[in-house]
């Protein structure tokens, strides 16, 4: 993908995140925090939900609901290093109907783990 098609992929993302994610800011202890070259929704320190390079959206749930929307959902397990991440996921911004309950399980999944 060239520069000028990420950047565009990059905006469209936004477009489609940044109304979900200012729901957040509204509970205690949320902001936005810098990762993997991107900025993504944090929880007490604790990133639970940010915008690939290219404008996907990714999103950490436990490792068991991973692998069962892996399997009923166009959701992929995001890799890293040629290593799947267990808990970490990737939504295609053709899936942007399905954002905005992954993020908020990936909300309440961090919020329970993070003290």
């Amino acid at each position: 993908m060239a520069e000028t098609e990420r950047a565009a992929a990059k905006r469209r993302g936004h477009d489609l995140f940044d109304p979900i994610a200012e729901r957040y800011f509204a509970h205690d202890g949320v902001d936005i925090g810098p990762i993997f070259g991107s900025e993504g929704l944090r929880i007490r320190g604790k990133i639970f939900a940010f915008l690939s390079f290219d404008g996907q959206l990714i999103v950490k749930v436990p490792a068991e609901r991973a692998t069962e929307l892996v399997a009923t959902t166009p959701a992929r397990r995001m890799v890293m290093r040629e290593r799947e991440m267990k808990e970490w996921l990737f939504f295609e911004q053709t899936d942007a109907a399905l954002w905005p309950a992954a993020v908020d399980e990936a909300f309440a999944y961090v919020d329970s783990i993070t003290p």
